[in-house]
């Protein structure tokens, strides 16, 4: 017997390969089925079945695709209605793998459909359970991403309680936890750093697990839930109807436009060019309007957050980095990019095109700086407020940053910080899209500022 996670830090996102006698399983593929295909026929095996959890809303599961190509079978557990051939499984089937099993285990909550799967070995053993989205290290699934449901996020809170108590922490302490997704994601409230456990482990340190009843569990699951990224149901519809090949996407969206050819585009109607290098080298000159969200974070999520996902994009990348920014737009369901700049911003510039710039400074060039009359924006999460807050700074989610625009400042002075400084680059584009006058980025974000002796209030 053979375990793999296979985690993708983009995404927060952990798939697993199984093996057990030249035959294999993948739970919750992304969309790119290649490197499942390279490592089976690495290791000489045959994918035999492909497990999905659940509907997946914050990527695009690689399924249909890895079926196509290795002619396995997709299984959901009960109550899936997906729109393409698959084995809907019953609670408590199992399914044979070389000499283990995994048990389907039903655990509605996150999703209706939601369901674990118990690994057993050969000697009968229960070993890990692969808990999708219904259990996290630190924390569970949030019970409101059902789609078309007539079920409220309490009703679901219910379920998933019952299904924790009844189908989960009914395992032995010493089985492993594999969860579908680490810190990060936004599938949970306040998911952990480490990417496995055991059931004794979140048994004892899991506050979700901890609730002495029902409804002390669904206040406390509910309670401080920020609103789903908008590409989220738009991906579980996806991942239940299906969709066209990853090679299909790659054919119509990656295609290298002349800087001519790129200016041109770019002005057209509900085009928006999307600048994927790092924040600081984006802040130094890039393409007039173009907001930047790096590959160097979690650049998927913060475009589907932002970016209606019927926005037609223009990319510009990092020489050698094209691909890999078109590849993870298609994770998340983004199949409408027109194209990007060959040759990068060097293209650009020697085609002596206009460019715009953001200012940086560093924390102590802020806390040195004049700051009579300037706003100060914090566009961190609320659960990082807790942290600490500087005295002077309002505080806007980078998520609800477009909306709230009407509020700040337009002809003043606006630093922005997060808390390292990746998203309040992202908040600095935005506002420079909009038009604002002076926008001044403080690197490195609050941690920085706290390490100088910047005054914060908690």
């Amino acid at each position: 017997m053979y375990i793999e996670q296979l985690y993708t830090n983009c995404l927060a996102e952990a798939a697993y390969y199984i093996e057990s006698c030249d035959e294999a399983i993948i739970i919750d593929p992304l969309r790119d089925p290649e490197p499942y295909i390279a490592m089976a026929k690495r290791r000489n095996t045959k994918i035999k079945y492909i497990l999905e959890t659940h509907f997946h809303a914050d990527f695009v599961s690689g399924h249909v695709d890895l079926a196509q190509k290795t002619g396995a079978t997709i299984v959901y557990g009960p109550k899936a209605t997906p729109k393409y051939q698959a084995h809907i499984a019953t609670d408590g089937e199992e399914l044979l793998l070389g000499d283990i099993k995994l048990r389907v285990l039903h655990t509605p909550g996150h999703t209706p459909e939601s369901s674990c799967y118990l690994l057993i070995d050969e000697n009968d053993v229960p070993q890990a359970v692969f808990t999708g989205d219904t259990l996290f290290v630190g924390d569970v699934g949030r019970p409101d991403l059902a789609i078309k449901s007539d079920l409220t996020q309490d009703d679901l809170a219910g379920m998933l309680y019952d299904s924790l108590q009844t189908k989960i922490l009914t395992l032995p302490d010493s089985v492993v936890v594999y969860p579908a997704h680490g810190a990060g994601s936004s599938c949970g409230k306040n998911i952990s750093k480490e990417t496995s456990s055991t059931i004794g482990m979140q048994r004892a340190t899991n506050y979700a697990l901890k609730a002495k009843s029902k409804e002390q569990f669904i206040a406390e699951v509910t309670d401080g839930l920020t609103a789903a990224p908008k590409y989220f149901f738009y991906d579980a519809a996806m991942n239940r109807e299906g969709y066209q090949s990853l090679d299909a996407v790659m054919k119509e969206n990656f295609i290298a436009l002349s800087p001519n050819e790129f200016e041109r585009q770019a002005a057209m109607t509900d085009t928006l060019v999307l600048d994927t290098r790092d924040g600081m080298v984006y802040g130094n000159e890039h393409i007039p309007d173009a907001i930047n969200i790096g590959l160097n974070g979690q650049y998927a999520p913060w475009v589907g957050t932002i970016i209606d996902t019927k926005t037609r994009l223009l990319l510009v990348a990092s020489e050698g980095n094209e691909e890999e920014a078109v590849v993870r737009l298609a994770r998340i369901g983004y199949e409408n990019v027109a194209g990007y700049l060959e040759g990068g911003m060097t293209a650009w510039k020697e085609s002596g095109k206009a460019v715009e710039n953001i200012v940086s400074v560093t924390p102590a060039e802020f806390l040195k700086a004049d700051r009579s009359g300037a706003t100060v924006l914090d566009v961190r999460n609320p659960g990082e407020w807790g942290m600490g807050k500087l005295r002077e700074a309002i505080t806007i989610p980078l998520g609800d940053l477009s909306d709230k625009l009407s509020g700040l400042p337009k002809d003043e002075t606006i630093y922005v910080h997060c808390a390292g400084g990746y998203r309040s680059m992202i908040a600095a584009s935005l506002l420079q899209r909009e038009h604002f006058g002076h926008i001044i980025n403080i690197s490195n974000g609050l941690a920085a500022l706290k390490e100088l002796g910047a005054e914060v209030v908690y």
